[in-house]
């Protein structure tokens, strides 16, 4: 089975390499999807593929990136986007 899920992390997870150690890992998992910071400083997550990788891309959200302090991880189930092929950094959102 495949999934896909939505989400936001919250912490200090902007400016300690998050986005790029997220890509790394999403990649590793095979799954497909984007990662950017938000305004709010918050970093939004989209990931889909294997039920088993996505479930482990969640719990590698509360971890991060070694310089990340991740204090609060929500996601939800979402809708496949079957126009993606791999896993990217998205431009910041605008302010």
């Amino acid at each position: 089975m495949r999934k896909a899920v939505h989400g936001f992390v919250t912490g200090q997870v902007q400016g300690v390499g998050y986005r790029q150690a997220c890509r790394r890992m999403a990649r590793s998992l095979d799954l497909v999807g984007w990662v950017r910071n938000r305004r709010d400083g918050r970093v939004e997550v989209h990931a889909q593929g294997a039920d088993d990788s996505v479930n482990q891309i969640i719990d590698w959200l509360w971890q991060g990136s070694s310089s990340a302090h991740v204090t609060g991880v929500e996601t939800e189930i979402i809708a496949m986007d079957d126009t993606l092929t791999d896993f990217f950094i998205q431009p910041d959102e605008k302010t």
